[in-house]
């Protein structure tokens, strides 16, 4: 058995700039961070002569198949035909949060996924290099509309700039704070759980689609990634840093109507009445999580303000993809 741990992200900004429809013109980069939640998934033999099917994959449901051309599951389809790997394998997948939530889930899985197959076959992979064929992946097989920040930051873990100027050319730069000012950061994050689950492509691709009508907000959202790194790597009041997210929360409202339907926007207000400072909804938009920065001291109204609602603590600089386990 081999099991792999791949962690989710947070990004705080510079979205929309990681497209390629947008760096391949104009460059783009994003901050953000892998984060404590993890993906997880394992691959055993499989003795298919034995059994009356060749191939076990599982995630909400269980494919048993013959030829991997009957695997229902895109991306475990096309990972394993793009590893070579056709027959006598078993893949189980969970994670610790579900998906379509905006915290780079299905890349983190594609990630993931690669990752524990190249371990399968005995062949080592950098990180970075994995991150390029996840992108690869979801991009030129799978034709997905997404970003090229997740597939990094799953792979290289840690907090960092990620600046893209080619698909294959991608600088990953970690930003390294004290141990003081990363806690002073994580102690103003909380994640709130919007209830509402959604594919990032679908708000994706609207923005996409829009890339030259947003011209001058993709230009400051992407330079609010140096605002931000300058706030968290000098001496300013951490506040700062969340006065920035609500700059780029009125900023990428700017780019597509489906970012955030008014459940979202009352949602975001009623954080701010109680005493958030700033946040973001993560991903795409449409839904999953909302990212808010709130002082310590206001936590508890945060909390007592959404009854309803799955409110998580998080910790940045996760490790990327790795092998915990192999026997």
């Amino acid at each position: 058995m081999i099991i792999s741990r791949t962690p989710l992200r947070l990004s705080f900004f510079g979205g929309g700039t990681d497209y390629p429809a947008w760096f391949l013109r104009h460059g783009g980069a994003v901050l953000g961070s892998a984060i404590d939640k993890y993906s997880f998934i394992t691959a055993n033999r499989f003795p298919g002569k034995l059994f009356d099917y060749s191939l076990r994959v599982s995630y909400r449901k269980v494919e048993l198949v013959k030829d991997i051309q009957d695997i229902e599951h895109r991306v475990y389809r096309e990972c394993l035909k793009y590893c070579g790997l056709e027959r006598d394998i078993e893949l189980h997948n969970i994670a610790d949060l579900p998906a379509f939530t905006g915290l780079g889930s299905s890349s983190s899985f594609t990630v993931g996924l690669l990752k524990v197959l190249y371990a399968f076959k005995g062949e080592p992979i950098s990180s970075q290099e994995l991150g390029y064929r996840a992108i690869e992946m979801e991009h030129r097989i799978l034709k997905e509309h997404v970003g090229c920040q997740d597939q990094m930051l799953a792979a290289v873990g840690g907090l960092n700039v990620i600046e893209f100027r080619a698909l294959d050319d991608i600088r990953v730069t970690p930003v390294e704070l004290p141990a003081a000012r990363l806690q002073e950061l994580e102690a103003h994050l909380l994640l709130l759980f919007t209830k509402i689950t959604r594919r990032a492509q679908d708000a994706a691709a609207d923005q996409i689609e829009r890339t030259d009508r947003n011209t001058d907000a993709l230009h400051r959202i992407r330079a609010l990634v140096d605002q931000g790194v300058e706030i968290l790597t000098g001496s300013a009041d951490m506040l700062a840093f969340g006065r920035l997210l609500h700059a780029s929360w009125q900023l990428k409202h700017q780019l597509s109507e489906k970012i955030a339907p008014p459940v979202i926007h009352e949602l975001y207000q009623r954080g701010l009445d109680q005493g958030a400072v700033g946040g973001k909804l993560l991903g795409a938009g449409g839904g999953g999580f909302i990212l808010f920065f709130v002082p310590p001291e206001r936590h508890a109204d945060i909390r007592r303000a959404f009854p309803d609602h799955e409110i998580i603590d998080v910790s940045l600089c996760a490790p990327g993809a790795s092998i915990i386990f192999e026997s």
